[in-house]
């Protein structure tokens, strides 16, 4: 069965590089990707990026704390998923799934914009998700994924069409529950890592993120992704701005 991947940017996030990876300083752009999948047997969305209110009222989407610590000046008027997905004739409410890496607000933000899919999850993501004392200190916020969908959690790696050609992996340690995605395509396979992973060095050097929910769970990740490398797939990273500038926009496909 043939696999389409597509990449969308929607949008840059302006962040302090020492959160994104220890022993550096200064800013940094990040790419906030999105990607569509097309199978024969329906559409999926990894990740959503940003709701557009974070354009407009972060602080009142997001709270003081997280719209001080982030800039949206580079998330534009037509940078959010729906936007993107209309941009390349594709209909947001004909959407079949989307899969969450985590609840993060950079990549579940856009999930009300996609109203007509089933939401696939992390079992032990969604129930963090649901203790508000968790939710709270992990950063998760109610806005971003309660809206109703239909919820698939699942409990480790999913086969998300049946066939093995786009395969949910479990990622776990920047949040309880995170996932990263395995596409076969006719050109090779890919495994997109979400923020298991957000730049090439941090895979190579093993220098995390600032806010790490459980270290020891994200090196035996960032491990994982490194055997599936060795392995043929080629990884792409969360938010490598010298990455992403090499990774061809939709409608090209990805890869």
């Amino acid at each position: 069965m043939t696999v389409k991947l597509y990449a969308m940017t929607c949008g840059r996030l302006v962040g302090r590089l020492k959160d994104m990876i220890e022993g550096e300083d200064g800013q940094v752009a990040l790419p906030i990707p999105s990607y569509l999948i097309e199978h024969p047997k329906g559409r999926a969305v990894f990740d959503t990026g940003m709701h557009p209110q974070c354009r407009t009222d972060a602080a009142g989407r997001l709270g003081e704390r997280v719209a001080r610590i982030f800039g949206f000046e580079h998330f534009g008027a037509d940078d959010d998923v729906k936007s993107r997905l209309e941009s390349i004739d594709r209909d947001p409410g004909k959407i079949d799934f989307i899969v969450n890496s985590h609840l993060h607000f950079d990549h579940a933000g856009g999930n009300e914009l996609v109203p007509n899919a089933t939401m696939v999850v992390q079992k032990r993501e969604w129930e963090a998700a649901q203790d508000p004392e968790l939710a709270a200190k992990i950063g998760f916020f109610r806005a971003d994924f309660d809206h109703g969908h239909p919820v698939k959690q699942v409990d480790g790696e999913h086969d998300l069409f049946g066939d093995g050609s786009v395969v949910c992996i479990p990622t776990y340690g920047h949040t309880p529950g995170h996932q990263s995605l395995k596409v076969r395509t006719e050109a090779g396979e890919i495994v997109i890592t979400g923020d298991a992973c957000y730049f090439c060095r941090t895979l190579r050097e093993r220098r995390l993120p600032r806010f790490v929910y459980d270290r020891e769970q994200m090196l035996a990740s960032l491990d994982r992704l490194e055997v599936l490398e060795k392995g043929g797939a080629r990884l792409f990273f969360g938010h490598d701005p010298d990455f992403w500038k090499d990774v061809p926009q939709a409608p090209v496909p990805a890869f």
